[in-house]
């Protein structure tokens, strides 16, 4: 067989440039997000033994940005972003578009543009390894982004690219389906299939950590109580 005959039966996913996408897969359930919407990524982490966490490079572009949501998942070229436009053609309401861009940092892969494209469809948040920039934007469209770092460049848009692939993102491996939380701190992926268990060691991490907490304010309480009481003394 002749180069030219080899290469037009080789599946079109396989060809230099074009798309692998699966669509099917588990999401989690609205049950299951709403219990991960009240736990901080600290707490979570904590319960899968500080497994799961991304790289702290990885952080939110502007502040108060939270996530929480079923990954789905993206694998670019570096500095190329023809990737999150096809994904925007097959992302549901509540997905958090994961992209392992290599940690390319001299390309932005997501500006204001998409992120407002992404809104329309129900997306809420982007979880970039890689650049990104419009953050003024982004924060506008109230689009919850993190990523490696800002630059102006624009991306390039030819490909190659996979989408709803297991992809490696801030050190963590992610799938389709998978639960993703994101705060101040950074972020946590949390397996779909261990989702109910995590979520209830989680919650009880949480507890403890807020009992803990209530003791060491009704401490502090207590001694501004008291040094309130010997500066009234002194003054009487």
């Amino acid at each position: 067989m002749s180069d030219a005959a080899s290469r037009s039966t080789t599946p079109a996913s396989l060809q230099p440039g074009a798309a692998t996408s699966h669509d099917a897969w588990e999401r989690p359930t609205a049950e299951q997000l709403a219990r991960y919407r009240s736990l901080p990524a600290a707490n979570i982490g904590d319960a899968m033994h500080r497994l799961g966490m991304m790289d702290a490079a990885i952080k939110p572009v502007w502040t108060g940005a939270t996530i929480v949501g079923a990954a789905y998942t993206v694998w670019t070229r570096p500095g190329d972003n023809k990737a999150l436009h096809e994904a925007l053609e097959h992302v549901q309401p509540g997905d958090v578009i994961v992209v392992n861009g290599g940690g390319d940092e001299s390309r932005a892969l997501l500006g204001e543009l998409v992120a407002g494209k992404a809104k329309v469809k129900g997306v809420v948040g982007f979880v970039i390894d890689g650049a990104v920039r419009d953050a003024a934007g982004l924060e506008e469209y109230a689009m919850p982004v993190y990523a490696r770092a800002l630059t102006p460049a624009g991306p390039y848009k030819d490909g190659p690219f996979a989408l709803a692939s297991s992809v490696a993102v801030g050190g963590v491996v992610v799938n389709p389906g998978d639960i993703v939380v994101a705060d101040e701190d950074g972020v946590v992926v949390v397996p779909l299939e261990q989702a109910d268990l995590v979520a209830e060691l989680s919650e009880a991490k949480h507890a403890s950590e807020l009992a803990i907490r209530a003791n060491i304010d009704a401490d502090l309480d207590a001694l501004a109580g008291a040094s309130s009481d010997v500066a009234e003394s002194k003054a009487g």
